[in-house]
């Protein structure tokens, strides 16, 4: 028998609401502005027919030209890869120096320190604490969209032929006491400590800081500064999230942002009409408000999460419906702890399962895997281009770290992010663009390259998928995203 959650009962007039897809003309508004806050030349976000929402080319583009770059609405690194490399936790860039991102990887790794762990969690958050060298200095900001011909490169950490550094070589590294040559031209920015304390988030300048601070890492805070009202629920949901499918934190993300955001929106209304509004009158404002708070995730095209996830190849289909019945109450116990550990009595209709099931599901179906180059493949990539006299000497430092460090000697950091106007770009097996990052790519954007030339008035579209799989293949995975292709490439070997 399926849990019944008690919110969905009580707010479903307020939960309809929330739910309720945007009209064109609040669609086109929404998009319109938010173009203009990104780094487009020429898009235009448009009703696509039964597709839904479609991007547009505004004008023309040429093969290989920059066709988007978008900021993420929210994102997170995977809790395992937190060991490998360090990064800013808004706008996930390499934080720190070479040296220390060495030191700290290697001085983990022989602790065996493992982040799904909630004693080694503590050990972890200590470590940090101790091993970054907090700066107060205040540098610009901002990671990385999945280039599926480089993503094999991102190895998680492997302990087989490494020869282990002595300790202290190892901590002088990471306290960058030990410099290694040629390493001051990949210069990275000081890590900041997060203001609430945690010990968990750092980042590359002030401004990331107070950002996440602000738009909802102030209620997902474990440290002592921390806004959630119980701290130890919130680590059991981070613990349970981390145990079963982090997507979870990036639900916890968008009901944070959403809270924040009432709150701010509520005070600047209180502030305005405090002095000639009556009780009911600001008692009927707070559904708008929260509305309008909830606007960005509104945009996103939604499907309840244990509606709309795959069916995992181990599972037979004659098991689905408990299958699906097992996720939806996998959701439900982790509402329970974010409930437990940030509840807003006015927008306790974000808490309802329908609503949590919805997010998840946005997440599900839109998301692009994050992924930020790392500087040390660079640095070392540098050292081995150098002519052979200066290569010799640079390897007799750098060759014996290689050798600690293993075939993983540069792994990348790994998230997944939901990005808004990326997500309304629709599938094609035949795609004219596709989420590359160039060189100069560094940070948690998403970057949309051409693959040919693009008219103005053409759709810009991406592939979702393996496009060079077979036909029945491709459409089998197209199904979970609940749709038949019908691209020209398809519609042709239909025919075949």
């Amino acid at each position: 028998m399926e849990t019944v959650c008690p919110i969905d009962v009580q707010f479903a007039s307020e939960i309809s609401a929330l739910l309720k897809p945007p009209t064109p003309p609040q669609l086109q508004e929404y998009f319109d502005q938010l173009i203009t806050t990104r780094q487009c030349r020429g898009l235009k976000v448009k009703q696509n027919g039964e597709l839904g929402k479609g991007v547009y080319a505004d004008l023309d583009f040429g093969e290989g030209d920059l066709v988007l770059k978008d900021q993420m609405l929210v994102g997170a690194q995977h809790s395992s890869n937190k060991i490998d490399c360090l990064v800013c936790s808004f706008c996930f860039r390499f934080i720190g120096s070479i040296e220390f991102q060495i030191g700290r990887k290697l001085y983990l790794e022989d602790l065996g320190v493992s982040v799904n762990n909630e004693c080694e969690r503590d050990t972890f958050s200590h470590i940090s604490k101790d091993c970054c060298k907090i700066d107060s200095s205040d540098e610009e900001d901002n990671s990385y969209v999945k280039d599926y011909d480089n993503s094999a490169e991102c190895a998680s950490s492997s302990f087989k032929n490494k020869i282990p550094l002595p300790k202290e070589v190892v901590e002088s590294l990471m306290n960058d006491e030990l410099v290694l040559p040629y390493s001051k031209q990949f210069s990275l920015p000081s890590a900041i400590s997060c203001p609430g304390g945690c010990g968990e988030a750092y980042y590359c300048s002030k401004l990331c800081a107070e950002v996440d601070w602000e738009s909802s890492h102030s209620l997902l805070c474990t440290g002592e500064r921390s806004k959630s009202i119980c701290r130890e629920a919130l680590l059991k949901f981070i613990q349970h999230a981390n145990e079963t499918n982090d997507i979870f934190l990036l639900a916890a993300k968008a009901i944070s942002f959403t809270i924040l955001k009432y709150r701010k929106l509520k005070a600047a209304y209180l502030k305005e009409l405090e002095k000639y509004a009556t009780p009911s009158v600001l008692e009927n404002s707070d559904l708008s408000l929260l509305l309008e708070a909830w606007k960005p995730i509104s945009m996103g095209y939604k499907r309840r999460w244990w509606d709309c996830i795959a069916l995992p190849d181990d599972v037979d289909c004659c098991d689905e419906a408990a299958f699906r019945i097992q996720i939806r109450e996998l959701a439900f116990t982790s509402l329970q702890f974010l409930k437990a550990a940030i509840f807003d009595k006015e927008c306790e209709s974000l808490f309802s399962l329908e609503i949590y099931g919805n997010i998840i599901g946005m997440f599900e179906l839109n998301n692009l895997d994050l992924i930020v180059a790392s500087p040390v493949e660079d640095y070392f990539l540098y050292i081995d281009d150098l002519p052979h006299s200066e290569k010799k000497e640079a390897e007799e430092m750098t060759r014996p770290i290689l050798d600690a460090l293993g075939e993983d000697y540069s792994v990348c950091c790994q998230g997944t992010a939901f990005f808004p106007l990326q997500s309304c770009m629709n599938h094609s097996c035949c795609p004219n663009a596709k989420a590359f990052k160039r060189e100069e790519d560094r940070d948690g954007q998403a970057t949309i390259i051409a693959l040919r030339p693009i008219c103005k008035g053409e759709e810009v579209t991406i592939s979702y998928i393996d496009e060079d799989l077979p036909f029945e293949e491709r459409q089998a995975l197209l199904a979970d995203y609940g749709f038949r292709c019908r691209c020209p490439k398809c519609s042709e070997e239909d025919h075949d």
